[in-house]
C-alpha cells in the first residue's frame, strides 16, 4: 500500500463512518479499485485499526457531553437526590443501549466475520434498510430532545444498534437515526443520540478488533523489512488512522449542521445507488462476494 493510497482509504473511512451509508460498502468498494484482497488477514486488520481513528474523533468532538454525561451519572448513583437530573438517565441509557450490539458481537462473531460478510449481504442491506430510513424520516411529530430520552429509548436504540454488525450495509448510525427518529427524536437529537449511543460499543469493538488483528498489521511489516510484497505494514496504517481521525471530526460537525435544517432523502438515495452499484460489480464477477 502507498501512502496515497492509505490517504485516500482514511479519508473514505472518516467521511463514511458516522454518515448512515454504510462505512464497510464504501471500503470494500475503494479496496477493490485499488487492486487489494478486500476479505485477506491484513486488509481486514487494516479496516479494524483505521477505525479507531474515527472513534477518537467522535470522542474529542463529543468530550464536554461525554464528561458531563458521566459526572451526573456518578453523582447519582452515589446521590439520591441527583438522580432526577436528565444525563443521569442518559448515562444509564448509553450503558443499557450498549449491551444489545456486544451481546450480537460477541455470540455471532463467526457469522459476521464469514457469510455475513457477503457483499450480498452489504448491498442487500443497503438497499432494504434505506425504505426503514425513509419511513422513520417521514414520521410527522418530531418534537423530542435529549432531555427526554427513558430507558425504554435506549433499549430500543440499542436492539436497533445491534443489527448493523450482523447485517454491515444497514450501517450502526443509519440503524440508531432510524430508531431515535421512531421514537420521536427531532433530527438534531436523533443524530447525537446515535454518537452517545455508539461510542461505548465501538470503542469496545475497535479496541477488540485492533488488537486481535495488530499480529496481522505486524507480520506484513516484517515481510515488507526482509524485501518481500507486505499488504500493508504499520505505515501506510498509522497515516490512514490520523487522516481518518481528522476527516471525522469535520464529518461530525458537518452531519451534525446538516440536520438540523434537512432530511435524511439524499442519504437514502445514494443508499440505494451505493447498494445497486455493488449488487452489478457483485452479479458481474468485478468484485469479490
Amino acid at each position: 500500500m502507498n501512502w496515497w493510497q492509505a490517504v485516500v482509504l482514511g479519508i473514505v473511512e472518516g467521511i463514511t463512518e458516522f454518515l448512515p451509508v454504510s462505512s464497510t460498502g464504501h471500503l470494500r468498494i475503494v479496496e477493490h479499485l485499488m487492486g487489494f484482497q478486500t476479505k485477506g488477514a491484513g486488509m481486514t486488520a487494516f479496516t479494524a485499526i483505521i477505525q479507531v481513528g474515527a472513534i477518537i474523533a467522535a470522542i474529542i468532538y463529543f468530550w464536554r457531553d461525554i464528561v458531563r454525561i458521566v459526572v451526573a451519572w456518578v453523582s447519582g448513583v452515589l446521590h439520591s437526590d441527583a438522580r432526577m437530573n436528565p444525563d443521569y438517565i442518559l448515562g444509564w441509557g448509553v450503558i443499557i443501549g450498549s449491551i444489545p450490539v456486544a451481546v450480537v458481537g460477541l455470540a455471532f462473531k463467526s457469522a459476521i466475520e464469514g457469510p455475513l460478510a457477503s457483499i450480498w449481504v452489504v448491498a442487500g442491506a443497503l438497499i432494504l434498510w434505506s425504505l426503514v430510513m425513509l419511513l422513520a424520516d417521514r414520521r410527522k411529530s418530531l418534537q423530542r430532545s435529549m432531555h427526554d430520552v427513558t430507558l425504554v429509548d435506549a433499549v430500543i436504540i440499542g436492539l436497533f444498534q445491534a443489527l448493523s454488525p450482523l447485517f454491515p450495509g444497514v450501517s450502526r448510525s443509519g440503524a440508531t437515526i432510524s430508531a431515535g427518529l421512531f421514537r420521536g427524536f427531532n433530527r438534531p437529537d436523533a443524530t447525537r443520540l446515535s454518537f452517545f449511543m455508539g461510542i461505548p460499543a465501538l470503542v469496545a469493538a475497535g479496541a477488540y478488533e485492533a488488537l486481535g488483528s495488530a499480529g496481522d498489521i505486524t507480520a506484513s511489516s516484517r515481510i515488507l523489512l526482509s524485501g518481500g510484497s507486505g499488504v500493508i505494514g504499520w505505515g501506510p496504517t498509522v497515516i490512514a488512522t490520523i487522516v481518518s481521525l481528522v476527516v471525522a471530526y469535520f464529518s461530525i460537525a458537518w452531519l451534525l449542521k446538516f440536520v438540523s435544517s434537512n432530511k435524511f432523502t439524499g442519504f437514502i438515495w445514494y443508499r440505494v445507488i451505493v447498494g445497486a452499484l455493488l449488487l452489478v460489480l457483485a452479479a458481474t464477477g468485478m468484485m469479490s462476494v
